[in-house]
């Protein structure tokens, strides 16, 4: 009778709690849109490439990861997967000259992390966040989430010439290339 009434207690309780509808989609994504930058992302996901810029606001390493279910699923189809997440982690640069030359080299100072989760199927419209197939995030360190504020401004300006690959830059990722 005891272990009866644990187990429908338990049955009670998983039909009470909502499931995350977005579970399946992504897990760098809550039902409500807000993307998260996902832990880990270094030691779980696969590196896709390097960018190197020398000077500017966004100069410094940016190295890019992914989900291995993403690399697998690109090299088959040339295409990204719903719910696969991008993330490019800008740091600071260093070089000095070398015997091999004037080697430049990232440093610890992280700069900021860009993420983009792939949504094909527009499930939130209504969100400044999400737009051309794509969710789009900022996070600075220091601060607490997401600081874009809308794709269109914050994100789209750098994103257009690649317009043709999905928005993203895929010649730098050596890692998707079969």
């Amino acid at each position: 009778m005891k272990f009866a009434a644990i187990i429908l207690g338990l049955a009670a309780f998983v039909a009470a709690v909502p499931p995350n509808q977005n579970a399946s989609f992504s897990t760098a994504v809550d039902t409500s849109g807000t993307i998260s930058l996902p832990k880990d992302f270094r030691k779980d996901f696969a590196h896709l490439g390097s960018w190197f810029v020398p000077d500017g606001d966004a100069s410094g390493f940016h190295d890019v990861y992914t989900q291995q279910a993403t690399v697998d699923h690109y090299r088959k189809t040339g295409s990204f997967p719903d719910g696969a997440v991008l993330v490019k982690e800008l740091r600071g640069h260093e070089s000095k000259p070398m015997t091999t030359g004037v080697p430049a080299w990232a440093t610890k100072e992280l700069k900021q992390w860009f993420v983009m989760v792939k949504d094909s199927k527009g499930r939130f419209p209504n969100s400044p966040q999400w737009g051309d197939g794509w969710g789009w995030a900022l996070f600075k360190p220091g601060e607490k989430g997401n600081v874009s504020t809308n794709y269109k401004s914050d994100c789209m300006g750098c994103h257009i010439p690649a317009k043709s690959t999905d928005s993203v830059y895929v010649e730098a990722y050596p890692t998707l290339k079969p």
